[in-house]
């Protein structure tokens, strides 16, 4: 197979809860061996090419970070056919230059979650995939052109520190996440969503939008959620638009993914035949089934 069929999967973070404009718009219940996604998925077609939108936190924001079912929602996107991931999140800054209101095209992660399931695999049926390179570079040049073209300020590339929240990070961990561990990003959702993407074989990009500067700022003091609510709203603006541009950039097929993001499975899989679990492996029909039943 040199061509596959484009279907654009966006999910949406605070602030971001549909796509306008959508032809045939839809939506749609997809039930899941992981349990119910976020909310149903809005379906339909942009420039010709379909599209799918997944609320990540639920219309009404009913999810906090640690309760979105990530193996669900990623679950979801796949058995619907979707081939490319744009995850649009909000996100504190540590650099002065990235401010409010920029959007950053995330390229590393440091994962600080810890209450969440981040594989499909595990007892029954063994993989390791590498997420040494989270994001498709493909994807995020695409997302970052779209969000310029929506009238954003784009940074490409930089480090997401994804911590479980919901609190937001004392001055001591704001300063050494900047100053020590080289984070220029925080947020609380991308993780292990960059990681399960992997796993389910889609490419993925990852765009941040920045609404505060966390807590390490002497001029900013503590994250004041009233003004995060305020730049969440120009922010919200821009990414439905950048979602609206993608259509056009990605068109409606395109070669496998140079990167590999497509093919992550292709030798991941440890346990052998003769002893994978049938229960686990039927709950990876979706997004292994081209590895497992092929």
């Amino acid at each position: 197979m040199s061509e596959i069929d484009v279907m654009i999967g966006v999910i949406g973070g605070s602030g971001i809860y549909e796509i306008d404009g959508l032809d045939g718009a839809e939506w749609v219940e997809v039930e899941t061996p992981w349990g119910a996604p976020s909310d149903a998925v809005l379906t339909g077609r942009l420039a010709g090419v379909p599209m799918a939108f997944l609320p990540r936190h639920g219309r009404g924001h009913r999810h906090s970070p640690t309760t979105v079912p990530y193996r669900a929602n990623i679950d979801a996107l796949k058995r619907l056919g979707v081939s490319d991931v744009v995850s649009v999140s909000a996100c504190g800054s540590f650099r002065e230059e990235m401010a409010p209101g920029d959007f950053v095209i995330v390229d590393q992660f440091i994962d600080r979650t810890f209450a969440r399931d981040k594989s499909f695999f595990g007892t029954g049926c063994v993989a390791h995939v590498s997420v040494a390179h989270p994001t498709c570079p493909r994807l995020s040049t695409i997302a970052g052109d779209a969000a310029e073209a929506a009238g954003a300020k784009v940074h490409r590339g930089g480090t997401y520190l994804a911590m479980e929240g919901p609190q937001f990070s004392t001055l001591a961990e704001s300063k050494m996440y900047r100053e020590s561990w080289g984070a220029d990003v925080i947020g609380m959702t991308n993780m292990p969503e960059a990681k399960l993407a992997r796993e389910a074989e889609l490419c993925y990009a990852s765009v941040a939008m920045i609404t505060d500067y966390d807590s390490w700022h002497p001029d900013h003091g503590e994250v004041d959620v009233t003004e995060i609510i305020k730049t969440l709203m120009g922010n919200a603006e821009k990414g439905r638009a950048l979602a609206a541009g993608l259509p056009e950039r990605l068109g409606p097929t395109r070669a496998l993914c140079e990167h590999g993001c497509d093919r992550a499975l292709e030798f991941a899989i440890l346990t052998a035949p003769e002893a994978r679990d049938p229960e686990v492996v039927a709950k990876l029909d979706a997004v292994a089934g081209r590895v497992l039943n092929g």
